[in-house]
């Protein structure tokens, strides 16, 4: 009896171990936590030419609305060329979910309403433009010099941890 005991008791110590380890591993990987925090992001659009470029303001070169996928979102996405000659991709009024990995990705995959557009993003080509600043806000991303813009049609905001789209925008040139 006081065996039967002792091997429960440790059975049960077992247990509770690897259900720590689970739970752990579980926040760690799903950080549920952020599903309640905002990171807002305010950059202006920079303006200002260096003095070896000729004077112009920034032009529009795309631009398209985000629509909902895996999380509400709403915003503005812009391809904006600088008075130097160098691209950048803006997200203006920017308004969803924070996630664990979220990525800004320029990709060629048709942007598809609802949970048909999920998880096509990373099924042709696309490029990362970085880490998602904040997920609410105004920010800007670089945009490499020698990518050529004609070969990607949309952007998305991709979470790379579970291969998802929380929302993404057909670029239509302006």
């Amino acid at each position: 009896m006081k065996r039967e005991g002792r091997r429960l008791r440790a059975w049960a110590i077992v247990a509770l171990a690897v259900a720590a380890v689970v739970v752990a591993a579980g926040l760690y990987w799903f950080q549920p936590w952020k599903l309640w925090q905002d990171q807002t992001v305010g950059e202006a659009l920079p303006t200002a030419a260096p003095a070896s470029s000729p004077p112009g303001a920034p032009r529009t070169l795309a631009e398209g609305s985000l629509i909902s996928h895996e999380h509400t979102t709403t915003g503005t996405v812009k391809i904006v060329r600088l008075p130097d000659g160098s691209r950048i991709l803006r997200l203006e009024g920017l308004d969803t979910s924070n996630g664990p990995d979220l990525r800004v990705w320029l990709t060629d995959a048709p942007v598809k309403e609802g949970r048909a557009g999920w998880h096509v993003f990373d099924d042709g080509k696309y490029v990362s433009l970085g880490k998602l600043k904040g997920n609410k806000g105004d920010q800007n991303y670089p945009i490499p010099a020698d990518l050529k813009l004609t070969e990607y049609t949309s952007v998305s905001i991709w979470c790379d941890r579970f291969d998802v789209s929380f929302g993404a925008a057909r670029l239509t040139a302006t």
